[in-house]
């Protein structure tokens, strides 16, 4: 059965980004209940922070699950990246990742690969940065395992990344590694820009598929763009998945009408 969820940002810097709550976590976590979400996607500024915050009893109290903890802060607030052309930044990228994973695992939730992951240009070609980030998801992918959890990798669309746009470019990208604990997150908006066809992207995820980001094809909730879900949901059901579809929305016109505008579409198209 596929799982709702909704983002919740404590990242100041990423205050215009896309995710439906911002800041108050406690006031998410009572809406996002209240409204009969699964769990929250949290984006947090690291690990120590992840940490700090009363979010056993949170969970316990609304009765829901962290469904995945975002390395994005990563990239928004230190510049990091794991193909970055010097090797001192990798590690630091890297480490930042393994930290905010151990956070996560301690809830059974995957850490996101998206921002961070970076971008080939003029100091680093192709297929440097392609080993670098391969490298670095092979040592993660490990790291996951023994955490008891997985690795979710994005690829994004042309205007955030050069690295991997498609799912068959993920795929391509993941297929090599020993690890078996690197999954690919599907996003429905940078897919809309990238792919042939939604459907078809995650039919090429295949087994790979690991978390999906449901929003619609202007990043605002379910419904209010132009995507076509039913196919999308075909394709959902015909790999049997089974994991979260959760919303990295704007909050327009704000949090509450995105998160029930989410709730609903949810409900239509995949419970």
């Amino acid at each position: 059965m596929i799982r709702s969820a909704i983002t919740v940002s404590l990242v100041e810097q990423a205050r215009k980004g896309p995710f439906v709550f911002h800041g108050d976590l406690e006031a998410a976590c009572r809406s996002a209940a209240e409204l009969g979400f699964d769990a929250i996607e949290l984006f947090a500024p690291s690990a120590e922070v992840i940490s700090s915050l009363p979010l056993p009893a949170l969970l316990s109290q609304y009765g829901l699950s962290l469904a995945a903890v975002g390395t994005g802060a990563g990239m928004v607030v230190h510049k990091l990246s794991l193909t970055d052309a010097d090797s001192s930044r990798r590690q630091q990228a890297e480490a930042f990742i393994g930290q905010i994973m151990e956070a996560g695992a301690q809830y059974g939730a995957p850490a996101i690969i998206g921002s961070m992951q970076g971008r080939w240009d003029d100091q680093v070609n192709q297929a440097t940065a392609t080993g670098y980030l391969r490298d670095a998801l092979q040592r993660l992918g490990e790291k996951a395992q023994t955490l008891g959890t997985v690795l979710m990798y994005e690829p994004l669309n042309r205007y955030e990344t050069n690295m991997c746009n498609t799912m068959k470019q993920g795929v391509e990208l993941l297929t090599p590694l020993a690890t078996k604990s690197v999954r690919l997150l599907a996003d429905l908006f940078h897919m809309n820009i990238e792919e042939a066809t939604i459907e078809g992207g995650l039919l090429d995820a295949g087994a790979f598929l690991g978390h999906v980001h449901f929003v619609d094809s202007n990043r605002q909730a379910v419904g209010h763009g132009h995507m076509n879900y039913e196919p999308i949901a075909k394709a959902l059901r015909s790999l049997d998945y089974s994991g979260y579809a959760s919303a990295e929305a704007f909050p327009i016109p704000d949090a509450v009408v995105t998160a029930k505008s989410t709730i609903e579409g949810f409900r239509r198209w995949l419970r």
